[in-house]
């Protein structure tokens, strides 16, 4: 069995419901008010906690508006944009995460923040930060993967797009450099993601194979596949939280909304709560139900010798009567007294 994590008083691992986790990202507008609006709306909605991210369109990439450095995929949802600019738009300025911060630990929320390189993991060590994400898109990242886990704090790194080998190599790089606390989260790098590619089969093979927790960063719309990942082991799951997907943002369109946040954490603790143990036969609240099996009754009024027949002996409810086993071979036996109608049969009423 994995080892339990503690992040700040929150335990994450099997013996526990799944830590579910509210990414904010961009759905914040550029407004302070709408990312402290979202921590309530998360904290509101029982989430565990509260995910931002930490860079600048120029720890990115390039302001260049051409090339490939210019989103022209038609399907995609930031299409028109240059990546300079989406990042613009969607990073979360970095005065904000003290207030973001302090907002989350006054509502008991898991505060933390997924770093896109050195720089801004130096930022949030300053702010006190209690783990870490590593997005899809960094997980071969190596650099900076080794200067997230010489922090010593728990890393969750996503696996998107990652081969078992580029993965191998991912997390003995986190190891070697200190993390002792990993969670791996299945995810699917598409936006949104579609059930049939988000393959949570994976989930238990990268736990057994890599030997950590393992969880579901899920871009999926509703919460199928991540109550299934409940069922396949998932000690965390993240969704993307938005206050309204029609008040539109850089990733509202495959964002939760509050109250479907809220029916996540609900139904996720049922999940997990409903796996229990391999068991069989009654449960302690099943014995009271025993009562109303079949069992064997006496169904006519019968006189000392009279033989058991179709007619007299019926296999109906309660079940205080001899089990349904017994009754071809009690057809024919006699009775050694006089037997009313009503009366469970017990071996000592036959001769």
């Amino acid at each position: 069995m994995m080892n339990e994590i503690l992040i700040q008083d929150k335990k994450i691992g099997p013996n526990h419901p799944p830590l579910i986790i509210a990414e904010m990202s961009g759905n914040h507008n550029q407004s302070l008010e709408q990312a402290l609006e979202i921590v309530e709306a998360a904290a509101k909605a029982g989430a565990h906690g509260l995910k931002i991210q930490t860079y600048t369109a120029d720890t990115m990439t390039l302001d260049i508006d051409g090339g490939e450095f210019f989103i022209a995929d038609p399907e995609s949802l930031w299409k028109g944009n240059s990546l300079y600019s989406l990042y613009q738009q969607a990073y979360t300025p970095w005065e904000w995460h003290r207030p973001v911060f302090d907002r989350c630990r006054e509502l008991g929320l898991i505060c933390f923040s997924t770093p896109f390189d050195e720089t801004a993991v130096d930022f949030l060590e300053s702010l006190g930060f209690p783990c870490y994400k590593i997005a899809s898109f960094e997980n071969t990242d190596l650099p900076l993967i080794k200067k997230v886990a010489a922090t010593g704090k728990p890393v969750l790194i996503s696996t998107g797009m990652a081969t078992a080998a580029e993965l191998d190599e991912t997390v003995r790089t986190a190891r070697k450099a200190g993390c002792r606390d990993l969670i791996l989260l299945k995810c699917t790098s598409s936006y949104p993601a579609s059930p049939e590619n988000t393959n949570i089969l994976t989930i238990p093979h990268m736990r057994d194979l890599f030997q950590c927790q393992a969880g579901l960063s899920d871009h999926t719309m509703g919460i199928g596949a991540a109550l299934a990942s409940v069922a396949l082991g998932a000690t965390v799951i993240e969704k993307h939280l938005t206050l309204s997907r029609a008040g539109g943002g850089v990733d509202a369109a495959f964002s939760m909304e509050p109250e479907e946040m809220r029916t996540l954490v609900v139904e996720s603790a049922r999940a997990w709560q409903a796996l229990g143990k391999i068991s069989y036969g009654p449960t302690e609240k099943e014995q009271a139900s025993l009562k109303f099996r079949r069992s064997l009754y006496i169904t006519q009024d019968l006189r000392t010798g009279d033989t058991l027949t179709a007619e007299n002996l019926r296999r109906i409810r309660p079940g205080f009567g001899l089990p349904p086993k017994y009754y071809e071979i009690l057809l024919g036996k006699k009775v050694r007294r006089d037997i009313k109608k009503g009366t469970p049969v017990s071996w000592d009423i036959l001769i």
